[in-house]
């Protein structure tokens, strides 16, 4: 990971001796301080000058080694603000965006890189399965939390232990719209996190189209997306549901009072589609779980 950095930045992370199991983020913006975000807070990179400042050099040498000499490659990627990096990392940029009428043709003069570090928690969701998963039921299943409180980290061991089965409960086929390659990470193509030995990955395609797609073709018996939020989705969630699979999704929020007061979600939760909330929160790390419920708001 440290080699996707210019030399410079290289080196303060090798000195640092920094735990990146714990590391979230790693930040670089022209003429500010380089820090990064942890589980707890923030740090900042020094040199024998106090903190380092990112250079345009920094960011112009990063780009390289994360392009791989080749930025025009990634240009689709560039787009939408972000590239996605062997090991499924996932790397932000910001920088006068180029625009054709509305729609935007690319991204140049970039002045911020965020490199957010994929993690993979492999065990993670043994607390929530029984909870999800009996041996012929799989329940439509809204996780719940705010902003780096782990939900796509649990969504996608959940995704790998359906996956693959285990003990008396057989594997299923499992779909995944992969609209921000953060659950899959997939680099070229290739899925760089372990979702599972049954399971179809739709990388970089939006979710409601993705939905649409992986039914119409894929057979899946459980479908899997990250981050409801466009009416689309919503309406393609109905779609899944009606064809008789479940759905396995995610979205912000600390409460299911939060979750009733985006419009979009209100239909759903007043009909009680979903049959298992899960709300997780920061707590003493991300993913503590805060409680489990049924479809009637009840914890289980």
């Amino acid at each position: 990971m440290q080699n996707l950095f210019a030399g410079n930045i290289r080196r303060l992370l090798i000195n640092a001796d920094l735990d990146y199991d714990k590391i979230y983020e790693i930040r670089l913006r022209v003429g500010r301080p380089l820090f990064y975000t942890y589980d707890g807070g923030e740090g900042f990179l020094t040199d024998e000058d106090g903190k380092y400042v990112v250079t345009r050099e920094d960011l112009k040498e990063t780009m390289e080694y994360v392009s791989g000499y080749s930025l025009y490659s990634y240009e689709d990627e560039v787009r939408q603000g972000f590239l996605t990096v062997q090991g499924g990392h996932r790397v932000g940029v910001t920088g006068k965006v180029i625009l054709d009428g509305n729609e935007i043709r690319g991204m140049k003069y970039i002045s911020c890189i965020n490199v957010r570090l994929a993690h993979e928690v492999v065990g993670c969701a043994d607390p929530v399965m029984p909870y999800i998963r009996k041996r012929d039921w799989v329940a439509h299943t809204l996780i719940v939390s705010p902003p780096r409180g782990g939900k796509t980290t649990l969504l996608r061991d959940i995704i790998r232990q359906l996956s693959n089965g285990k003990e008396k409960f057989p594997g299923m086929t499992v779909g995944v719209v992969d609209e921000r390659s953060e659950l899959a990470g997939s680099y070229q193509g290739v899925p760089q996190n372990d979702l599972g030995m049954r399971t179809d990955v739709l990388d970089g395609c939006p979710k409601a189209e993705g939905m649409e797609m992986l039914i119409r073709s894929m057979s899946p018996a459980v479908v899997a997306v990250d981050e409801l939020g466009r009416e689309e989705d919503f309406k393609a969630v109905e779609s899944v549901i009606h064809s008789g699979c479940k759905v396995i999704a995610t979205a912000h929020g600390n409460s299911i009072e939060d979750v009733i007061q985006q419009p979009l979600f209100e239909n759903l939760v007043r009909r009680r589609v979903f049959e298992r909330y899960i709300f997780l929160d920061r707590g003493d790390h991300a993913g503590t779980i805060q409680g489990i419920y049924d479809r009637n708001g009840r914890r289980c």
